[in-house]
């Protein structure tokens, strides 16, 4: 069975939840006219940041690493464009790889952004604008300069053809971008944007070049095969379609002797195969064709590792600290449907679901079952509403779903060692009978108009299948009229946009550690037709205490506020929480190697793991690879 498996759209739109991650603080400067703050690193509730103007390198890296070699990893599924900033199309994985932004963060703290292509910003205390200095040797792939227009052309253009909840986003945000000289915009915000993003919402732009689209005539908001140029370390070295994309390291990128970029970005290319299931891409990796494989089956963990290469040592095989915030893999209803109106048919479909039959029988007892929204992290809400959650929610009482305020937050169903428990089979029923599907002569759930209650779990990866098979035949005994559909890559990536053509997918549904703007993205109103917010949720509730998220001013009100909207998106339960795993399950081809102390909040294999050439001839002389 496997984990969760990135879509590509999603994966490859860093812009908000970079800006979900950080907002301010830093070195202190003054002018006469004005005081401002001029600093290489911005953090959220200004607490100083990790590391400080003169630092060398970030403290998880090896400085050493050697430079050379090649990552290949497996890839699953299909794709035919290389843009990533648009829901058309299926965009090649890491298609996004060659962008940069004005700031990036660390993989071993919360909340800090550090100057990338910019050397400075600087911004008054009320952050009613900011202005960057930008690095003068900053560069794109093709050797043109990188200027301030780069920036201003970039940021009209997500503004003109970026997805519609981003663009909204924007709007609120963003008053004007001015070009003040070559190497330095000026960004003035909003009045009413919440203070807390501004910054990091520019500063986690990607910048791309004016001249190429104006050479090109290529639009953000269509795909493409061509991925057009970037600064970053990685360009497009060649692809097969649906077959392979190789990525190679830029021999002449402007920012590697940058201290944030020490002992990074060291694989001389990076391989990424294309199968069309996982079977395949595991057998790939067996036989030596591929080098690196992140681990998503449990039943592959539990009983398949037992092959060739790594009885003779070429393979390691590990268990990883995760330190991240579960992914949010989930069923998700879309909402979008009439017969999903009512949360208690979502609540009886949820019941029908056996995670703890599944875990034992299917997943070898390998997972833990998702809860919260912020699962695997203390911003969880748990129990009774604390008084200051309440203080939050009960102005809202009105809009708020039933428990929320006096009750502990929705937990997922706990089922017993059967397929079918018959007392969550009880409630199910219950349940639907009260929202007007009772059971007919011929067994089957309709409403007063005599329409069945259907449910289609639409699915492209096999993997998927032993787990939504049982959940079908639960449903199908409670008298529904379920089945599974799946269907290739493609088919998956059309149904899955903008009109919806779909009842329930498997999707993540990511928040982070320090939500931001992202949350407005995959929860509030403004996205509901976008991919993101797929299950098309508009709440009221939601968006207002989304608004007290990022309104918050201390680490205790955003706990306070995150608790607080935590509840309430369980309450909806617009959900079927499945799993996930608190460590990383990787196997490896020996050559590749990683510092003995990885960060809490990356894997980073095709960022600070390195290639040992000696190994790698010898598994070559001991026939390792094909």
């Amino acid at each position: 069975m496997t984990d969760p498996r990135p879509r590509p759209a999603r994966q490859m739109m860093p812009v908000l939840a970079v800006a979900g991650l950080a907002a301010l603080a830093g070195l202190a400067a003054a002018r006469a006219d004005e005081p401002t703050i001029v600093s290489n690193s911005i953090t959220t509730f200004g607490d100083p940041a990790k590391y400080g103007a003169d630092f060398k390198h970030f403290d998880y890296v090896n400085p050493d690493a050697p430079k050379g070699g090649e990552l290949s990893e497996a890839f699953v599924g299909t794709f035919d464009s290389f843009n990533p900033y648009t829901e058309k199309g299926n965009p090649a994985a890491l298609a996004s790889i060659g962008y940069e932004s004005m700031m990036e963060g660390s993989s071993d703290e919360v909340g800090s952004l550090y100057c990338l292509i910019c050397s400075t910003v600087e911004y008054p205390k009320d952050k009613a604008w900011a202005i960057f200095t930008m690095r003068p040797e900053a560069k794109f792939s093709d050797g043109s300069p990188l200027t301030a227009d780069d920036v201003a052309f970039s940021d009209d253009l997500f503004a003109r053809e970026g997805l519609v909840s981003f663009r909204t986003l924007l709007g609120q945000f963003v008053e004007k971008v001015e070009v003040l000289d070559p190497h330095r915009v000026k960004y003035t915000f909003k009045a009413d944007s919440p203070p807390r993003d501004r910054i990091q919402m520019a500063g986690g732009m990607p910048v791309m070049s004016k001249a190429w689209f104006a050479k090109s005539g290529a639009k953000l908001s269509e795909p493409r095969m061509d991925p057009g140029i970037g600064s970053g370390p990685y360009m497009l070295d060649r692809f097969d379609i649906n077959q392979r994309v190789i990525y190679k390291r830029n021999p002449n990128w402007w920012g590697k002797d940058l201290p944030n970029n020490q002992g990074r970005y060291n694989f001389d290319s990076i391989r990424l195969e294309y199968f069309g299931d996982p079977t395949g891409a595991f057998e790939g990796f067996k036989s030596g064709a591929l080098g690196f494989r992140i681990e998503n089956s449990s039943k592959n963990w539990a009983t398949s590792y037992d092959f060739p290469a790594l009885q003779k040592g070429w393979v390691v095989k590990a268990e990883l600290p995760n330190g991240t915030i579960a992914s949010n893999q989930s069923f998700v209803f879309n909402l979008r449907r009439d017969k999903f109106k009512d949360p208690r048919v979502r609540e009886a479909i949820g019941l029908m679901f056996n995670f703890e039959w599944s875990n034992k029988t299917l997943f070898y007892g390998l997972y833990k079952r998702i809860n919260s929204f912020w699962e695997n992290s203390p911003l969880a809400a748990t129990g009774l509403p604390s008084p200051a959650e309440l203080a939050i929610l009960t102005p809202l009482k009105d809009k708020l779903p039933p428990g929320v305020l006096d009750q502990p937050p929705v937990m997922a169903a706990v089922s017993g060692d059967n397929q079918l428990d018959r007392g969550n089979q009880r409630k199910a029923s219950a349940l639907l009978n009260e929202a007007g599907w009772p059971v007919g002569d011929d067994g089957m759930r309709r409403n007063a108009k005599g329409e069945k209650l259907t449910v289609e779990f639409l699915s492209d990866d096999p993997g998927f299948d032993r787990v939504i098979n049982p959940f079908v035949e639960n449903l199908v005994r409670l008298g529904v009229d379920a089945k599974m559909s799946r269907i290739d890559d493609a088919q998956y990536t059309r149904r899955t946009r903008p009109p919806f053509d779909f009842d329930i997918i498997t999707d993540q549904l990511p928040t982070g550690e320090e939500p931001g703007s992202g949350l407005r993205q995959y929860f509030g109103s403004e996205g509901v037709n976008d991919a993101f917010n797929s299950m098309g949720l508009s709440d009221p509730a939601v968006d207002q205490l989304i608004t007290l998220v990022l309104q918050a001013k201390s680490r205790d009100e955003l706990s306070v506020s995150v608790k607080a909207l935590d509840r309430v998106l369980r309450a909806l339960r617009f959900r079927v929480p499945e799993w996930y795993n608190d460590k990383y399950r990787v196997a490896y081809y020996a050559m590749y190697e990683h510092p003995a102390a990885l960060p809490p909040y990356a894997l980073g294999e095709m960022d600070f793991w390195w290639y040992n050439a000696d190994k790698a001839k010898a598994l070559t002389a001991a026939g390792a690879f094909k």
